[in-house]
């Protein structure tokens, strides 16, 4: 009984821990997004509310607390209210299979630094973001707005198309490790992080990854240009607030995805392993950002070419070299 209770009140610290890291990092990565854009497009950015602006987050956050929660005459109400939640949590779920660092010892007992070491966790991340996907088409849908509608429309056949040719990049990272847990990868690479054998997987996935998470050049599902604010045109207060939360939150996942499967996950020398996995995430996440500054967003028919046609062949290529290899 007092077993099951301590490792009961571990997995709760975990989870707290790990929701308040997501939540920190998410906000004040929207602000160095707004600095570092600011600061490529010779500007300032935020620098009224604290010192640099480092008070943004909460000014934003009281913002879309305190701005009036609205429902569009027409929208079918329980699915509006329901989606901005569901983009919000299938991105916080991913991360509970993220492993953090090295286990540590806590009342004689060896405490993995991961929320839940599933033997499946790959397939764990598939899943949720698999249902992301329903986010993102209900909230169109359930807007009663042909803005949200076409919005919803772009963002649910480009995430679909994305999951295959991220799913086809994996394949060769789980064939190496022998293994689908995210814990049981990161040990794979004690010897080399595995991006320096698997460049074209790495490739692959940074490109896939980013489609999924909707950021410019693949933002088409939003196009401001074109469909206002896509599918959550709609969405006001606190609900409009759920999805932008969601999408750096996923942005946050996706770059623990990257270190853990192909940058050797928390391992380095010098600094603690948390440290270590905290500073790749970041460096992924930033990347992202300075494409942002960048690059132009595509057109649609470029969108769907450059997955059809492109990163799922070069996927299928490189499981079919990865087998040869292996099989030498």
């Amino acid at each position: 009984m007092l077993a099951w209770m301590a490792g009961f009140f571990i997995l709760i610290v975990k989870l707290g821990a790990v929701l308040v890291l997501l939540l920190l990092m998410a906000a004040y990565l929207v602000w160095l997004e707004r600095k570092f854009l600011a600061r490529l497009q010779i500007r300032y950015g935020p620098n009224r509310a604290g010192k640099y602006g480092l008070l943004q987050p909460v000014a934003d956050l009281v913002k879309m607390l305190t701005k009036e929660d609205t429902v569009p005459q027409g929208a079918d109400r329980p699915f509006f209210l329901l989606a901005p939640a569901v983009v919000a949590t299938t991105a916080f779920l991913m991360f509970a299979v993220v492993p953090l660092g090295k286990d540590l010892t806590f009342w004689g007992r060896s405490v993995p630094l991961v929320v839940t070491d599933l033997n499946i966790g790959l397939l764990f991340v598939f899943a949720l973001s698999s249902l992301g996907v329903y986010g993102v088409a209900l909230g169109g849908w359930a807007s009663n707005s042909k803005y949200s509608l076409l919005g919803g429309i772009r963002g649910a056949a480009q995430m679909i198309s994305y999951e295959l040719s991220l799913g086809l990049s994996l394949v060769p990272i789980v064939m190496m490790a022998g293994s689908f847990s995210m814990v049981d990868i990161v040990r794979a690479q004690e010897s080399y992080p595995f991006v320096l054998v698997q460049p074209v997987a790495f490739v692959v996935f940074l490109l896939s990854a980013m489609a999924e998470s909707k950021r410019i050049p693949f933002d088409l599902p939003e196009a401001e240009n074109e469909l206002i604010a896509g599918y959550h045109t709609e969405y006001s207060g606190m609900r409009f607030g759920l999805f932008f939360l969601g999408e750096y939150v996923n942005m946050m996942v996706l770059g623990g995805i990257v270190a853990v499967l192909f940058l050797g996950g928390w391992r380095g020398p010098v600094l603690p392993p948390v440290v270590w996995l905290l500073v790749k995430i970041l460096g992924v996440a930033i990347f992202m950002i300075w494409v942002r500054g960048t690059l132009p967003r595509l057109r649609y028919d470029q969108l769907m070419a450059l997955g059809w046609k492109v990163l799922i062949p070069v996927s299928l290529v490189n499981i079919l070299v990865t087998g040869a290899v292996g099989l030498m």
